[in-house]
């Protein structure tokens, strides 16, 4: 598939077939993609912990939504359904400590590893990139893909249930498998009935409509 088609068929899917399994090369062709992502200094601080066992999963879903699937108090009980049967979860992690090493080394040389120098958290950026290429990864082999976040006040009940580092950030989750039978009939997103904005790209200068 070429990539101009893979980015236009790209959505973020909501329902899975709990019945079909991602075939395990699929899996590693994604994860391979993902950590080819640039980052900031070639610092390259991600991890990605890939849940496929039943129980893992099962546990990641108790961690965040603490009584399972079902609990509407977290999660809408809809999404939850449709996202709980996703095959296979991957949690995205950024390693902001990796990046105050690199950039300490002499070539960069800032040896004070003082986070102030990094008004934006690259480390949180370049793991949303490889996310995006596990997403497109996902469109081009026939896949249904979902990126989502960790549930503010639940991030230590992950870090807990996986042996996580206190030093990693969860920047997000995503879910991969083959769409429910009858995704393509489910109610679409009413987010979407905003459109794209326009008026964004701004050439020379910022220009204001």
């Amino acid at each position: 598939m070429e990539l101009g088609e893979a980015i236009r068929r790209r959505r973020m899917t909501r329902r899975f077939d709990p019945a079909r399994a991602v075939p395990v090369q699929v899996v590693e062709r994604a994860l391979e993609h993902a950590v080819r992502a640039p980052s900031a200094g070639f610092s390259q601080g991600w991890d990605f912990v890939v849940l496929t066992d039943p129980a893992d999963r099962s546990a990641y879903w108790s961690a965040t939504t603490m009584a399972g699937p079902g609990d509407e108090a977290v999660w809408g009980d809809r999404w939850l359904r449709g996202v709980s049967a996703a095959p296979v979860l991957i949690l995205c992690l950024s390693d902001p400590q990796a990046y105050l090493d690199r950039y300490a080394e002499p070539d960069k040389g800032w040896e004070d590893r003082d986070p102030s120098r990094w008004p934006i958290p690259y480390w949180d950026v370049d793991v949303g990139m490889a996310a995006m290429l596990i997403l497109l990864t996902a469109v081009d082999e026939g896949l249904g893909a979902l990126f989502f976040g960790v549930p503010a006040g639940r991030h230590d009940d992950v870090r807990a249930a996986f042996g996580i580092p206190d030093d990693r950030r969860l920047v997000g989750v995503v879910a991969l498998g083959y769409p429910a039978p009858d995704a393509a009939q489910a109610p679409r997103n009413p987010s979407l009935a905003r459109g794209r904005r326009t008026g964004v790209i701004h050439r020379g200068k910022f220009t204001t409509p």
